[in-house]
């Protein structure tokens, strides 16, 4: 009973909540034949975010290589695209540099969806959204990025899942589970370990993303209010009753150096 009072109030909020979050965001596209935002030459049609300069001038933080988006990994923010989509099946490729954070865990990284608000709305750092983990071990992974508008309101991001609780105690995607409304404990994909330490350049034991130095591929498809997540076409999580269901697009600056390559935008498939 208390998780349908909670759905109910989370369904109130976003049914009072306008799909833009302030008047110069872009109407959502649906993509009727694949686009390429990223033109393998420069950052027409994106923006670039660095928390640390709060300012769009990032030119030594991202640049394009060899036809690749390259993130230096030099502080925090992203780069996202001007556009904003819905209803799209998203495929992009990503590879890990050799910069890294200093720290001994994992390099970290996300592609983050349906994005809305001002630029860096979400604690300097991001925009409200929600985050497809790509940290090692932990690819597939979701996560609610809530930030808030231009009159400082909280923009409610939210998520359903359908989860089964492992060893520890925390979540994980299964199909066949219960259904699970987000509390503010990220959804964990199918098989991420029980008891993974999350130590730099360590895999998970049922890990499908690919070995350090090779390219890994994340799908994302969008599908009205549910998303749908495969890593190297392994379906590994999901989630609905998602809101914002549009919005932009953002590739994830976590101070590791990391590259990527092939960003597709495709219809769904009838």
């Amino acid at each position: 009973m208390k998780n349908c009072l909670i759905r109910v109030a989370l369904l109130s909020i976003a049914c009072t909540w306008p799909m833009v979050a302030h008047g110069d965001e872009p109407s959502p596209i649906e993509p009727r034949e694949v686009i390429h935002p990223f033109n393998g030459k420069d950052f027409s049609g994106f923006t670039t975010w660095l928390r640390e300069s709060d300012r769009n001038e990032t030119e030594n933080n991202y640049s394009v290589t060899d036809g690749m988006i390259h993130i230096s990994g030099e502080g925090i923010g992203y780069v996202a695209t001007v556009d904003s989509y819905k209803n799209y099946h998203l495929s992009v490729e990503y590879k890990w540099g050799d910069r890294v954070d200093g720290s001994k865990y994992v390099r970290n990284s996300g592609v983050l969806l349906h994005a809305i608000g001002p630029e860096g709305n979400a604690r300097g750092n991001w925009m409200a959204s929600i985050e497809i983990q790509l940290a090692q071990g932990c690819e597939g992974d979701l996560i609610v990025i809530r930030g808030k508008d231009e009159q400082g309101e909280v923009i409610p991001v939210t998520i359903t899942s359908d989860t089964v609780k492992a060893a520890d105690g925390r979540t994980r995607w299964n199909p066949d589970g219960e259904k699970t409304i987000y509390s503010g404990r990220q959804f964990w994909w199918s098989n991420h370990e029980v008891g993974f330490k999350e130590l730099r350049d360590t895999r998970g034991a049922n890990d499908v993303a690919s070995p350090l130095g090779e390219w890994t591929r994340v799908e994302c498809i969008c599908d009205g209010d549910r998303i749908t997540v495969k890593i190297n076409g392994h379906i590994v999580n999901e989630c609905y009753d998602v809101f914002p269901s549009a919005g932009r697009i953002l590739l994830e600056n976590e101070k590791n150096e990391i590259f990527f390559r092939n960003f597709e935008i495709r219809p769904l498939e009838k």
